[in-house]
């Protein structure tokens, strides 16, 4: 699976969206979607921090085609707003990389007492797929894309603890997000297929990455990464490489998840990684799908 960003040809035309499109891999997805000729809206929850970011990029690409709206994933009704207001101004969609993402140690909910992580980085990305993915062609040049993490790994769905109140573990809550992003769009994929759809949906993980997640650690967790940094993390624009490999490659068939395949799949060029088994269980995937669809209060399109 060879790609280079630098042969792939002008985009012009086409739509995309990059949730948490204002900072770290986000930002580095968004200026690559944009001097490829992409439309991009980046779906932002600080509009400020969104619009210095938009500013940089055309520092960057004078040409670039951004828009901003405003985009809160931990709230479904602002999702729901955001799809709306998408809507009212743009006709179709042909990729969406739902990449923001939240890490938190607090055991913070949302509004209406959620996880935060998993209301966030799946609930809120699961309802906008579903608001969105009837806007898509059927192609396969069209994407959906989720960005998973090696943390999905040493995680399981807690179907009776969502917010992992009964665990001691304070990597599960994050590491259950990260899987249930992997799980929808398997799931999703294969709906897709047996509707005879051609729209394709995947799976990435960046790697290792110092993407501003880390902020959330302890002391010792966050400097250790930072010492052990240059040896084990990704630049955010390397990181962003599995989620344009995604978007644009014409040798994705869906179902595929991506990611360095460099020494413990932290860095390097990017192929198909490695995954748990327990996140290949269909089973847990139609499970996740149905509460999924329970949480937001929605059915899927598909």
């Amino acid at each position: 699976m060879d790609f280079n960003l630098k042969n792939v040809p002008s985009q012009k035309g086409r739509i995309a969206i990059v949730t948490g499109a204002n900072n770290g891999i986000g930002f580095e997805t968004t200026l690559a979607m944009a001097k490829h000729g992409f439309k991009t809206i980046m779906a932002c929850r600080n509009i400020a921090k969104a619009e210095k970011a938009k500013t940089e990029i055309l520092s960057k690409v004078p040409a670039a085609d951004l828009d901003i709206l405003q985009l809160d994933l931990s709230n479904l009704e602002s999702v729901k707003t955001f799809a709306k207001n998408f809507k009212s101004k743009y006709p179709q969609l042909n990729v969406l990389i739902n990449n923001a993402g939240v890490l938190v140690y607090s055991g913070k909910k949302n509004k209406v007492g959620v996880e935060l992580q998993f209301a966030t980085n799946h609930l809120g990305h699961f309802l906008l797929t579903n608001l969105l993915i009837g806007l898509m062609p059927d192609s396969s040049a069209s994407r959906i894309v989720a960005l998973s993490s090696l943390a999905h790994k040493a995680a399981k769905i807690h179907f009776d603890d969502l917010n992992c109140e009964k665990t001691d573990d304070p990597d599960a809550p994050y590491g259950q997000s990260k899987l249930a992003n992997l799980m929808f769009v398997d799931e999703l994929n294969r709906r897709l297929k047996r509707a005879g759809k051609k729209t394709v949906a995947l799976a990435v993980h960046p790697g290792g990455s110092d993407s501003g997640l880390f902020d959330e650690m302890s002391k010792v967790k966050y400097y250790t990464f930072k010492i052990l940094s240059p040896f084990i993390l990704n630049s955010n624009a390397s990181a962003a490489k599995p989620s344009l490999f995604a978007a644009l490659s014409s040798d994705i068939k869906g179902g595929e998840y991506l990611g360095p395949q460099g020494f413990n799949e932290f860095k390097g060029k990017v192929g198909f990684a490695k995954r748990s088994d327990y996140s290949k269980r269909e089973d847990v995937a139609k499970k996740l799908w149905q509460l999924s669809e329970e949480m937001t209060g929605q059915s899927f399109l598909i």
